[in-house]
């Protein structure tokens, strides 16, 4: 496990679901761990787990466990046998919206109104047929109450020809239009500029995303692949209904 210092030092965030006793000198021993190898973490961002002696710590994009006295530490799912339930889950899906929400929309493309129903985050690729067929249909996605949020993610990786042109997408004046055109494998001026395009291809990785297009629900849920827009308003509908 690799922990950035950049990501731990500016994404953290707090999500409480396992209550600790006031006087937990494990939790306090855990706290001061995680500060000693993140100096900016708060110490909410650890919390108690479950399990007895194993805390929790949510530094979006990273969700971990680690021991009281900091010498163990691991990435796995706590999983309550009795219920047939994943604990870890829920959690892991909140630290997942939350360090996307972090990037903030003035780094995405996005599609559709505010007001729409839903807002999903895809992580796209140029050149991805899938993505292009996904990107074709937007406006059936956004009939059907969908709003698109698009985050870079060059499946060949940062400094190759699909690289490029995310670059060039996300520096265009016009992100939307320069974005329909290189999908629709016209050329577009292969501009440069400040871009967050290396940050959301990282993100990507680093929550999960094993190739695109990537979809990203309002709570969390990876949907990996295209979804007709039809199908996908109904996944969402029933994803809201759980919560």
């Amino acid at each position: 496990m690799q922990l950035s210092r950049l990501w731990l030092a500016t994404l953290f965030s707090l999500f409480v679901i396992f209550p600790a006793a006031a006087d937990d000198a494990g939790l306090q021993q855990a706290r001061e761990s995680i500060k000693k190898i993140v100096p900016d973490a708060k110490a909410d961002a650890v919390q108690a787990s479950p399990v007895n002696g194993l805390y929790q710590v949510t530094i979006p994009p990273e969700m971990f466990y680690i021991s009281a006295d900091g010498k163990y530490a691991f990435t796995g799912d706590i999983l309550d046998l009795k219920n047939g339930t994943n604990l870890s889950r829920p959690v892991r899906d909140q630290v997942r919206v939350k360090a996307i929400d972090n990037i903030g929309e003035k780094n995405m493309i996005v599609y559709g109104p505010k007001t729409a129903a839903h807002t999903i985050s895809v992580f796209t690729d140029i050149d991805c047929g899938y993505c292009r067929k996904l990107h074709s249909e937007m406006a059936k996605y956004n009939k059907a109450g969908i709003r698109v949020r698009y985050l870079a993610y060059p499946r060949s990786g940062i400094g190759s020809k699909s690289y490029d042109k995310a670059v060039a997408v996300w520096c265009a004046k016009d992100k939307n239009a320069a974005l329909t055109k290189a999908k629709q494998g016209q050329d577009i001026p292969m501009n440069k500029c400040d871009n967050p395009v290396a940050m959301e291809y990282e993100l990507g990785q680093r929550i999960g995303v094993q190739g695109t297009p990537a979809i990203v629900t309002e709570n969390g849920k990876i949907i990996p692949g295209y979804v007709p827009a039809e199908r996908l308003a109904l996944i969402l509908d029933a994803h809201t209904a759980k919560k």
